[in-house]
Formats: C-alpha cells, sequence, structure tokens
C-alpha cells in the first residue's frame, strides 16, 4: 500500500528540483528570461554564457543542492521504516522527481535545465563515492575538450559501470541500478542537440557566447 510518506518525499523532491535558480539569477541579477538567451536553458551553462562565471557557479552549486536535498529528506522520512529493497526504491523515486523538476519545472511552462548538476547532487545523496567519480570523469573530460556537454554526456554513459562497480561491499542495490540507467538515458536525451552539433564539430566549447 503506498503511505502518505512516500508520496509526500516524491512531491518534495519535484518540488525542490523545480526551484529555477537559475532562471531567477537571470531575472534578479539582468532582468532576463534565461529561456530565451543563449541555449535557452536555465542550467549554470547557460548562466554562464550569459551571466558570468560568479553568478554560473552559484547556480551550480544550488542545483547539486537541490538534488542532495531532495535524496536526503527522503532518507530522512523514511529511515523510520527501515531501508529495505523497498525503500530504496522511494528514494530512488525522490531522487528522479528533483531531476524531473529541474527538467520540467511547473513555474517556467514545463521548460528548466538539463539536470546534470541536480543529478550530481542526487548521486552525491545516495552514493557520495559514484558521485565524486562521475564528477572526477566530467572534469577530466572538461580539461581535455573544454566542452560541457560532451562531458555531461561522458559522464553519464560511466554512471552505470560505476554504479555497479560500487555495489562490492553492500550487494546488488537493484533500485540504484535502475537509477543510475535511467538518468543516463535522461541526460544523453536532454543533450540530442548538443550531440548532433558534436557531430557536425560545431558545439561550443566552455566561455563561448554563442549557444
Amino acid at each position: 500500500m503506498v503511505l502518505l510518506p512516500d508520496l509526500l518525499v516524491l512531491l518534495a523532491g519535484y518540488l525542490l528540483g523545480s526551484i529555477p535558480c537559475g532562471w531567477l539569477a537571470g531575472r534578479w541579477l539582468a532582468g532576463l528570461d534565461l529561456r530565451q538567451e543563449g541555449s535557452g536553458s536555465t542550467g549554470a551553462t547557460n548562466v554562464l554564457r550569459v551571466l558570468g562565471k560568479g553568478p554560473a557557479l552559484g547556480v551550480f552549486l544550488l542545483d547539486v543542492l537541490k538534488g542532495t536535498a531532495a535524496v536526503l529528506l527522503a532518507k530522512a522520512v523514511l529511515q523510520p521504516i527501515g531501508f529495505s529493497s523497498s525503500s530504496d526504491g522511494w528514494v530512488v523515486a525522490a531522487g528522479l522527481a528533483a531531476l524531473a523538476g529541474h527538467i520540467w519545472p511547473i513555474w517556467l511552462g514545463w521548460k528548466g535545465g538539463k539536470a546534470v548538476a541536480t543529478g550530481l547532487g542526487m548521486l552525491l545523496g545516495l552514493t557520495w563515492p559514484v558521485g565524486l567519480a562521475c564528477f572526477g570523469i566530467f572534469l577530466t573530460v572538461l580539461s581535455l575538450s573544454r566542452i560541457v556537454s560532451l562531458s555531461s554526456v561522458v559522464a553519464a554513459l560511466a554512471l552505470p559501470l560505476l554504479m555497479l562497480g560500487s555495489f562490492g561491499a553492500t550487494g546488488l542495490r537493484p533500485a540504484y541500478l535502475a537509477l543510475a540507467l535511467l538518468t543516463t538515458v535522461l541526460v544523453v536525451w536532454r543533450h540530442r542537440s548538443n550531440l548532433k552539433r558534436l557531430m557536425a564539430g560545431n558545439e561550443p566549447r566552455l566561455g563561448a557566447k554563442n549557444p
């Protein structure tokens, strides 16, 4: 039977994820609607293009925090009933709800960001070694290519393997593996236009002004 706390953690996860940090930064700092600027995304990369490094770093950290908070809140609420495979599923669902909120925020007509930072925060809340490993891959690819989208996609593709490798000490956690696979699909799908530009050789590098 579905319990009220389970539904509440899903709603809280979505609402946390839907806080439009990038859009608010654009409005408050420059009077702009980021959906009409640069790539049209409300994520930190577009904030960097439009507003600069300082606002982009702030938005990135807040977007990470949204994902972490959704997962930690779900764990705190569900702790009294124990962490069975069932409650694992609800914690994972809360993290996915945060991703959905970031990508499809109700406040902005369902048009948000690409969920890379929020996905990192979700992973840090669930299993921080995997989150840090993904972030390390992202930074490595970014330092070599200077292309944020490529770095995001490579890190997402590595996620299921990293998650599998993390089960050595704790045993297989099917909900966590399902989360890794769904997150990979979601991130790659959200970057489909970037992938087309990458194949065409005209994807902008870090710091470029064009979308």
